[in-house]
């Protein structure tokens, strides 16, 4: 596996656990310095909202592209096939 698929699939993993299903709308701010990463989330692990749908955790597909996740500073970009803004 690819090092970038992997810290991909690492910080979908550790964004999955702090969310809850009962917290319906958007994810909290995390505790560190974030930036919004599209592109890259899992299959119902974004975080907010996107064109269509209106709460963190419903993105029906992996990779959609309008989808984010926070991940930490300075690291979106080293992430294959994430961007800063959507697409």
């Amino acid at each position: 596996m690819k090092p970038s698929a992997l810290v991909a699939a690492a910080v979908a993993a550790a964004v999955a656990s702090l969310q809850s299903p009962a917290n319906a709308g958007p994810a909290p701010a995390p505790p560190y310095k974030a930036e919004k990463c599209f592109g890259i989330t899992a299959a119902g692990q974004n975080d907010c909202q996107t064109a269509t749908h209106s709460c963190a955790g419903e993105a029906k597909t992996a990779a959609e592209r309008e989808s984010w996740i926070y991940v930490p500073a300075g690291t979106c970009l080293k992430i294959n096939g994430a961007s800063l803004t959507a697409k």
